[in-house]
Order: C-alpha cells, then structure tokens, then sequence
C-alpha cells in the first residue's frame, strides 16, 4: 500500500480533508509538529514505521525532503531504516525515488544530501537573521518580546497559558493538555509547578 507522509508546524482543521481528495490511493499520516523533533519520534512518523514492519506499507511519498528532518543526520538515519526494509520513497518536488530496481539509487542519497545541507544552511541562516534582527531593535528600543536572560513571572506565565491552567484543572494528564492547547510537554510542566506552588502556599 502507498503512504503520503506530511508535517506541519501549525494545526490546520482543513489539512486532512482536501489532501485525502488529492490523493484518495494513499494512506495519510501528518504530523503536526516541529521539524527539528526527529522522524522515529513523531506520533504519525511512529506509526508509520510501525505499519512498515507489519508490512503494510511499501511506497512513501513527500512533499520535500525537509518533512522528515531539519538537519542531514535524521534524514539519512530515517532513509536508512526505509532503505533496510525496501521501501521506496518519493519525494515529489524532486520528481527522484530512494530504490532502482529493489536497489539504493546512488544519485538519490546524493541530491538529498545537497538538499538536506542547502535546508540546513538556509534555516541557519534565517536564525541569525532573527537574532540580529532582535539586537538591532533592542538597541533601538523598539524590541517587545521577553529579552534573553530575563525571566517571566509566575503571574505571567499563568496568564499566558490560560488554556493549558484550565485544562489541568479539569484533571487532563500533562500529555493530553500539551496536545488540546498545542504547547510543549515542557510548558505543561512547569505551568503545573507553578500551581502546585501556588497551592502549598496558600495552605501555609
């Protein structure tokens, strides 16, 4: 069976549904999370390697080669795992698949290696665009997000997390919270630290 891989950053309620009218033969699997979290770690990307050991699935495609990994060492660990189990992978912007003939295509690994460093690079790049960016508006004082170093307060933390409190108060465990209101596990946690705090100090 064919398998369409898909990441996104952000939820979009209206993803799925057209994608599964463009491409009705292929079995969906879309993770919407960060690119810099690797493949085997992703809900949907779990999922898919484990239908590929069941044996369910032998041909993969994707968008571009960034959707499986941010940097060259998950992407070539994630073909590797594909290529031990002969399955092919496509990735469409490049019109390129993984397997000749049931064999690792040499030119294959080659592009995706320039892609994947090119990716890299580029993201890199547009990071220390943003950081020079923040220091040029700090100088100038016109920089309103929180300044590297300084530390929010347990007020402000709370009242930004809003939706993750309430969900905690409705008794959710911390990995469905971070789900509902698509924050980090991490966030969860120390949004909980700072209500059990703020409970042991009202008991005392």
């Amino acid at each position: 069976m064919k398998a369409r891989y898909i990441r996104v950053s952000t939820a979009n309620q209206n993803t799925q549904r057209q994608l599964e009218k463009q491409h009705p033969e292929e079995k969906l699997y879309i993770d919407i999370i960060s690119g810099a979290i690797p493949f085997k770690e992703r809900e949907k990307g779990k999922e898919l390697l484990e239908d590929i050991e069941t044996g369910s699935i032998n041909y993969i495609s994707v968008h571009s080669i960034d959707r499986l990994g941010r940097n060259l060492f998950d992407i070539l660990s994630t073909l590797e795992i594909l290529n031990k189990k002969r399955i092919i992978l496509k990735v469409d912007n490049l019109g390129i698949e993984s397997l000749v003939n049931n064999k690792p295509n040499s030119a294959f690994k080659l592009i995706i290696s320039v892609m994947a460093n090119i990716a890299e690079m580029e993201r890199e790049t547009m990071l220390e665009r943003q950081k020079e960016g923040i220091r040029i508006a700090i100088a100038k004082g016109v920089y309103k997000g929180r300044v590297k170093g300084s530390k929010e307060t347990d007020q402000q933390v709370l009242d930004k997390y809003k939706n993750v409190v309430k969900y905690l108060k409705k008794g959710q465990s911390l990995r469905n919270t971070a789900k509902l209101c698509n924050v980090s596990l991490g966030t969860v946690q120390k949004v909980k630290g700072i209500l059990k705090r703020k409970i042991i100090y009202n008991c005392t």
